[in-house]
């Protein structure tokens, strides 16, 4: 099974910037996708960032575009997520999550949904304050 580890979370107060990585345990960037997922207390997960690990395109929702960077570093095994400005409503445990491979990749308007994502990792806390 794949093994997904992030790491770079904290506290920050709103305006400041954090970047968050995620290290995989094997090769799930072949042709694959990657998103960055978070949950804050009483509400549901939402997907933030993604990207299509072949061609590097990214994707982002509303609520973070414009201040979240998504980007890969295949010879790493590892994703990253930029954040800068953050917010209060920014506050969130942030999980990366992969897929299978066995799974076809999603088009760009299933990239932010969970139900495509196989593999979680334990989130890292980010707390705007």
């Amino acid at each position: 099974d794949v093994q997904l580890v992030e790491s770079g979370g904290g506290s920050v107060q709103p305006g400041g910037s954090l970047r968050l990585s995620c290290v995989a345990s094997s090769d799930v960037f072949i042709n694959s996708c990657m998103t960055w997922f978070r949950q804050a207390p009483g509400k549901e997960r939402e997907g933030v960032a993604a990207i299509y690990t072949g061609p590097g395109n990214t994707y982002y929702a509303d609520s973070v575009k414009g201040r979240f960077s998504m980007s890969q570093d295949r010879a790493k095994n590892t994703v990253y997520l930029q954040m800068e400005n953050l917010e209060s409503g920014d506050t969130a445990l942030y999980y990366c999550a992969a897929q299978a491979a066995f799974r076809a990749i999603p088009p760009k308007t299933d990239i932010l949904d969970a139900l495509e994502y196989d593999y979680w990792g334990q989130g890292t806390q980010v707390t705007v304050s």
